[in-house]
């Protein structure tokens, strides 16, 4: 990795922890986000996973309409740490625990790939 890749690597991070801690005290079911990136083709390989923990939860969510909210905090974090996207929603995706288990056997490393 090279030192800009590592420069990146930690502003997004940061972005992330950020929003990661407000995520889980304001949406119920949310219990963790990951990030994905190709350094060679950044910011447009950029991919954010927010994990919800069921099906349940994330279809609550989704339809109270508050993943216009969480993608508007991961924009403005990320934008704060001076990586701008210009459609946010391109870069982010939901997943659950519930679907890791049942398709996957729990493990999260098979299902990112």
């Amino acid at each position: 990795m090279r030192k800009s890749d590592k420069k990146i690597e930690n502003q997004l991070r940061i972005a992330l922890t950020e929003v990661c801690e407000t995520a889980l005290n304001n949406f119920t079911g949310f219990e963790w986000l990951t990030h994905l990136v190709n350094h060679s083709n950044f910011p447009k390989s950029l991919k954010v996973i927010c994990v919800f923990d069921t099906n349940d939860n994330l279809s609550n969510f989704i339809n109270s309409k508050s993943s216009h909210e969480l993608d508007s905090l991961i924009q403005k974090n990320l934008f704060e740490k001076g990586i701008n996207l210009k459609n946010i929603t391109n870069h982010i995706s939901y997943d659950t625990e519930e679907n890791c288990q049942t398709n996957n056997n729990g493990k999260w490393a098979d299902r990112l790939e």
